[in-house]
């Protein structure tokens, strides 16, 4: 291995390091709660290391987004490209896909959820806040996508498939949210889940042609 390869490779190990530490900080005291300086704690290194590989604390907690946000597209695409399956049951896929992703790290979503706001994204680089806006494009669009099957073939109403899109993605991130508050009262409960599929189901019926 050349010098230039083991360069490369040890920036990235770094970078990782760097995500790695941040993910866990995030994920005890929260994007609003966390500080360069706790990340840099856990990861053993200087703020003046992390520096180097990110400008501030908004765009370290937005590249880890990216990986959400990635997850994310890919289990909804996978409902959306299920041709054996009618659009009713696309919904319900979906609704198993939304929970499976909050389920792989709940208090990273919630701080997910809460940090997309124009505010946060004027603080990143315009390279990584670009990408954040085009992976939300992606995945409403798929979502959209579930729906606009539906209302081609006559099972759902003939409403504009974004709005079922905006509905659907709306619930499920004030759902999250709702459960992320009554966990710090009621330890070890999940009511995301049946109150998800309770949500979908009645949206599916709602938009059903009788």
């Amino acid at each position: 291995m050349g010098i230039e390869e083991r360069k490369e490779r040890e920036k990235k190990m770094r970078r990782q390091q760097i995500m790695d530490a941040a993910k866990k900080v995030f994920a005890s005291k929260g994007l609003g709660g966390a500080t360069v300086e706790n990340i840099t704690e856990e990861a053993e290194l200087s703020p003046a290391t992390l520096y180097l590989y990110f400008k501030n604390k908004d765009e370290l907690f937005a590249s880890l987004n990216l990986k959400m946000l990635e997850a994310l597209i890919a289990k909804i695409e996978s409902v959306r490209d299920q041709g054996n399956l009618n659009p009713e049951k696309k919904i319900k896929k979906l609704q198993k896909a939304l929970y499976e992703v909050y389920l792989t790290d709940p208090l990273n979503i919630v701080n997910v959820l809460r940090f997309q706001s124009k505010e946060r994204l004027r603080n990143l680089s315009p390279e990584l806040a670009s990408q954040i806006s085009d992976f939300t494009k992606k995945y409403m669009k798929a979502i959209a996508e579930i729906f606009k099957n539906g209302v081609r073939d006559g099972t759902f109403l003939d409403r504009h498939p974004a709005a079922f899109a905006d509905i659907v993605w709306g619930v499920f991130a004030g759902l999250v949210l709702l459960e992320d508050t009554k966990k710090g009262l009621e330890q070890g409960k999940d009511h995301l889940r049946p109150t998800l599929e309770l949500a979908l189901e009645i949206i599916s019926r709602g938009i059903k042609k009788n």
